[in-house]
């Protein structure tokens, strides 16, 4: 057997090997996982071919971004569908603080401004933006209904919807960031970052690879943390009617 295909059958087997834990344990993810798994494979073979010529039209990198940040939009937004136009505050959420922080990496010269360079930080950024408003927005929406009572105790005594409501979009936002946190501190210890290692083999110094990588992780960081920011106060505004009164989504 090829290398190739022994990269493909394992693949595979991880993928199965998750699935069928999934179902033995009752956990209700076994289809959600076999489809994350059949769509990485179908979309990693996909972007292989449409990346080469991303890179090679530069034009098109626009709506190769564009198409990320409208898939990040509809990822996060369909698991908070609960909330009217989810999908439309979660595209606000990410877009605004990830193209903001590419925007301002291009300007200080980061980076080359070259679809090269520009398609994957801008990749990296929208990512972590997504995973912090859809962690943000899960915990936000699971602490209106766990702490409905709590809510309406604090309108009921006088605060305004938004005093209420600023314990549980603390709680919201920390979570939020834990994954980004824990990434940030661990970094070369535990994990290292594809940016630092691509810039290595492609024969940079480990002390320039090691200055761009903390720019852009520490970029995310800030991304995330106004990502989880900007969705929690959308989210907000959502459940938030005339009158002050606060309505929990189901």
């Amino acid at each position: 057997m090829s290398q190739e295909a022994l990269q493909v059958v394992a693949a595979a087997g991880f993928a199965l090997l998750a699935v069928a834990a999934a179902w033995a344990l009752r956990l209700g993810l076994t289809r959600e996982l076999a489809w994350a798994a059949l769509r990485a494979a179908v979309q990693l073979t996909v972007v292989g071919a449409i990346i080469a010529l991303v890179f090679h039209v530069e034009v098109l990198a626009f709506a190769f971004v564009a198409a990320m940040l409208l898939t990040a939009a509809l990822t996060s937004g369909g698991r908070l569908r609960v909330v009217p136009g989810a999908r439309r505050r979660v595209a606000v959420a990410i877009g605004v603080p990830a193209l903001a922080a590419v925007g301002f990496l291009l300007l200080i010269g980061a980076f080359d401004a070259t679809p090269q360079a520009a398609v994957p930080a801008a990749g990296i950024l929208i990512g972590g933006a997504m995973t912090a408003a859809t962690i943000t927005g899960r915990r936000l929406v699971e602490g209106l209904e766990d702490e409905a009572g709590e809510i309406e105790a604090r309108l009921s005594l006088g605060d305004d919807a938004h005093t209420a409501l600023q314990p549980v979009l603390r709680r919201a936002i920390t979570t939020g960031l834990v994954p980004a946190i824990d990434q940030t501190r661990s970094v070369g210890l535990v994990t290292l970052p594809g940016t630092f290692v691509g810039l290595v083999l492609g024969g940079a110094s480990p002390a320039s690879a090691a200055r761009v990588q903390l720019l852009i992780l520490l970029a995310l960081l800030a991304v995330e943390l106004f990502s989880a920011l900007i969705i929690g106060r959308l989210l907000l505004a959502a459940v938030v009617a005339p009158g002050e009164r606060v309505e929990i989504p189901h």
